[in-house]
């Protein structure tokens, strides 16, 4: 739309640079430098734009199939992760799909395959290990007191290293 206005004032017979600056006095954020670029002819679509185009709509066509009624019903390779959605890719017809368009396909169409797998423990708790002792018990007090009063005087007794607070009454 921006570059259809700046043609037709171009072809009334004013100079890129007076209509970019007039644009920009009406607020409107655009150099004549960008303009010559979206209008170049020699301005080439990177190659990676277009391998994830293609992956995306093969991926596109795995994942949503339409039903009898005509809407589109996602297939149980939906649920597939980018190891398997690749393969899928693969075997569809695109054998050149890296695991990298792959995963940004899925990203853009909002699919994550399910994860089966249960969390992975790295370590397990010795059953012949004794707990250690708790520290309020071991100083022979209780730690907790109530007070009628909102402004209790309290004591800080150094305890293993620790400051604990005792209401001194």
């Amino acid at each position: 739309m921006i570059c259809e206005f700046i043609d037709q004032m171009r072809s009334e017979g004013h100079a890129v640079e007076s209509i970019c600056r007039g644009l920009r006095k009406a607020g409107l954020q655009i150099a004549a430098r960008t303009y010559r670029m979206w209008t170049s002819p020699r301005r080439a679509i990177a190659a990676r734009v277009v391998s994830d185009a293609e992956v995306e709509d093969v991926v596109r066509q795995l994942v949503w199939k339409p039903d009898a009624q005509g809407r589109r019903k996602m297939q149980p390779a939906g649920l597939y992760g980018r190891r398997k959605m690749l393969a899928e890719v693969r075997r569809a017809g695109l054998a050149t799909a890296s695991p990298g368009a792959v995963d940004r396909a899925m990203r853009t169409l909002g699919l994550s395959g399910v994860v089966r797998a249960k969390k992975v423990y790295t370590t397990s708790p010795d059953s012949d290990a004794l707990r250690a002792p708790d520290l309020s018990r071991d100083i022979g007090i209780s730690l907790w007191a109530v007070s009628s009063s909102p402004y209790s005087r309290t004591a800080d007794l150094p305890v293993r290293g620790q400051l604990i607070s005792l209401l001194v009454g």
